[in-house]
C-alpha cells in the first residue's frame, strides 16, 4: 500500500517536471524560431482571439520570450509575471527532482497553501484589472477587433 502512494507521488512529480519543462520549452521556441514575429504576430491566446482583449496570461510566453533573448525589461513589458514565472518554473523542475534524487519532499505547506493561493490570485486579478483599463483607454473597438478572429 506505501509503495502505491510513493508511486503515485513520484508520478505526479514526474508530471509537474513534464509541465513545467514544456512551459518553459515552448517560449523557447518562440524565441529560436519566430522572436522577429514576437510584436506583430496573432496571439495563440483562445481568450485573446474570440475577444480582442487579453486575458490575464497574456503575454506570459512573450515575457518568457524576452528571458531567452536577455531582455529582462521587455520581458517585464509583456508580463510583469513572466519572469517570476520564468524562475518558479526554474525552480520547481530542481525542487521536484532533487525530491525524487532523495526520496524527501520539502516546502509542501507552501506549495499547497490556501492563503497564498489566494493572495496570488488577488495580486493577478489586480494587475489584469488595471491591464484591461490601460488596454481599452489605448485602443477603440476597431482596433480590439483587428485583435480578434472576427475582423
Amino acid at each position: 500500500m506505501l509503495t502505491n502512494f510513493t508511486n503515485k507521488k513520484n508520478s505526479s512529480k514526474l508530471l509537474s517536471i513534464l509541465g513545467a519543462t514544456v512551459i518553459l520549452l515552448f517560449p523557447l521556441y518562440v524565441y529560436l524560431f519566430s522572436f522577429e514575429d514576437i510584436t506583430t504576430a496573432q496571439s495563440l491566446c483562445p481568450f485573446k482571439m474570440t475577444t480582442g482583449l487579453p486575458c490575464p496570461g497574456c503575454g506570459i510566453t512573450k515575457s518568457i520570450a524576452s528571458i531567452y533573448d536577455g531582455d529582462i525589461i521587455q520581458s517585464f513589458n509583456y508580463h510583469i509575471f513572466g519572469p517570476f514565472a520564468f524562475v518558479f518554473f526554474i525552480g520547481l523542475i530542481m525542487l521536484l527532482s532533487f525530491e525524487l534524487l532523495i526520496n524527501k519532499e520539502f516546502f509542501r505547506s507552501i506549495f499547497y497553501s490556501t492563503k497564498i493561493a489566494t493572495f496570488l490570485a488577488i495580486i493577478l486579478s489586480i494587475y489584469h484589472f488595471i491591464r484591461i483599463i490601460s488596454f481599452l483607454k489605448e485602443n477603440n473597438l476597431d482596433s480590439i477587433l483587428e485583435q480578434s478572429i472576427w475582423f
